[in-house]
């Protein structure tokens, strides 16, 4: 019988799902949630019974046999530092995504979900994979110049292990081998040096360092933000929208849609222009910067994330990067695929599941 996996990654308004029949997609939909459904639960972690309804209702009217599904792998949430794997869904697990006990995010009812339907099934187990909170940093990465702080890994640890292990089958070199560049562009950026399989460095990209992005700020003036914080003008969580939600493109161009930009600037839009290529610009000094974490020793450079689609972004980047090494472009992001195919390495026993404590 054929393996088949459940995938579910929710987002903010959407909850995507997808089920593989071993490496090969037979279903797959994105399910919209209305703001105001949303905003009848007060934290993220109430929606996943609501969530949960909606997912195994659209898989009866697909007459996707939920007996079928062998592995059921949830998109992983804001959990504890943890290194890259994957990792059933364990009553710790649970506790600190319900409680959300290192912060609130949609990403936080994969696990729940996968967990409770699996709860139901007689042979089916609940994964998560490559969290937004994977930490394979270097002890001189963690230093951020101040004992008071520490730098942190927060990135697209998902889209990136799988851009990057992709990459390496394709050219036939291991993982563990080569040292790679990934760039990952979407409403948030990261760009992290994979070092013989560990990314030993990356900005942490879900609202604090880096490339600004098309709704992020990335790195600001310290002295600057500091006296903005203290000038009585905006409460703290209008500041924390200004960093991660409302920087940006948004708040110079009033859109997070690069697509948009893009045309704004094919029409001679002289700003988009401009913030645009400052977005590229932004990126490639962060490149260049993790050339440095890496030696010099760099085998590939590797962008993907929706916004590689756009040709004209991505050049703007490469005219800037490509003496440093090698650059491979793999638009778009496959995080269902990511999310199943790590299910199916767990099921053919290629992996070992690790255990969150």
């Amino acid at each position: 019988m054929n393996i088949r996996i459940l995938a579910i990654n929710p987002g903010s308004t959407s909850t995507k799902i997808a089920v593989f029949e071993e490496n090969q997609p037979i279903f797959a939909k994105t399910l919209r949630h209305s703001r105001e459904e949303i905003a009848a639960f007060s934290r993220v972690a109430d929606q996943y019974a609501f969530r949960k309804q909606i997912i195994t209702e659209q898989l009866k009217e697909a007459d996707i046999d939920l007996n079928s599904i062998h592995a059921i792998v949830g998109r992983g949430g804001l959990l504890k530092p943890i290194p890259s794997g994957v990792y059933a869904v364990n009553d710790r697990m649970k506790q600190d995504l319900i409680q959300a006990t290192y912060g609130e995010h949609a990403s936080n009812l994969g696990g729940l979900i996968a967990d409770d339907i699996a709860q139901s099934l007689p042979n089916t187990k609940a994964f998560i994979t490559n969290p937004v909170v994977v930490d394979e940093l270097s002890d001189l990465a963690r230093i951020a110049g101040h004992p008071l702080f520490e730098r942190k890994s927060i990135f697209h640890a998902l889209n990136q292990k799988a851009v990057a292990e992709s990459h390496c089958r394709s050219v036939m070199k291991r993982y563990e081998d080569l040292n790679l560049i990934v760039i990952h562009l979407g409403g948030g950026i990261s760009v992290g040096a994979h070092c013989k399989g560990k990314v030993i460095d990356v900005n942490q990209a879900l609202d604090g360092e880096g490339p600004f992005t098309p709704e992020r700020s990335g790195t600001l003036p310290c002295s600057d933000l500091v006296s903005l914080c203290f000038s009585g003008k905006y409460t703290q969580k209008e500041i924390k929208k200004m960093i991660s939600g409302e920087g940006g493109m948004v708040a110079y161009l009033g859109t997070n849609s690069a697509y948009d930009v893009e045309q704004r600037v094919l029409n001679g839009d002289a700003k988009a222009k401009l913030i645009l290529e400052a977005m590229a610009y932004q990126v490639a000094k962060s490149v260049g910067a993790m050339v440095t974490v890496l030696r010099s020793e760099v085998d590939g450079i590797l962008i993907t994330g929706g916004i590689a689609h756009s040709k004209l972004f991505v050049n703007q980047i490469i005219e800037r990067i490509y003496k440093l090494g090698p650059v491979h472009v793999y638009p778009g992001e496959d995080e269902m695929r990511a999310l199943a195919e790590n299910g199916l390495r767990v099921i053919r026993g290629e992996i070992l599941v690790k255990e969150y404590a």
